[in-house]
């Protein structure tokens, strides 16, 4: 069982000193919803973790590879 996504979003929150301004809106839907079947306004959280991903290049280190790979494995 996964933990619930606003649960990671605030671990990224600690984590990642400055988030990219275009993964933060991403970031922060995730703060608002709990599964990946949830839904945040019209979009999907698959959508919404996918786009977080796609823009969370610059986030690095262990932390970030950990819960990257967690949030991946969400999608599968």
């Amino acid at each position: 069982m996964s933990r619930p996504l606003h649960e990671i979003a605030t671990e990224i929150e600690t984590n990642w000193e400055r988030v990219n301004y275009a993964a933060r809106p991403y970031l922060d839907a995730m703060h608002d919803v709990t599964g990946i079947s949830d839904k945040y306004w019209h979009v999907s959280c698959d959508e919404i973790i996918l786009y977080f991903l796609s823009n969370a290049g610059t986030w690095r280190g262990d932390v970030a590879r950990r819960v990257k790979a967690e949030l991946n494995a969400m999608l599968k």
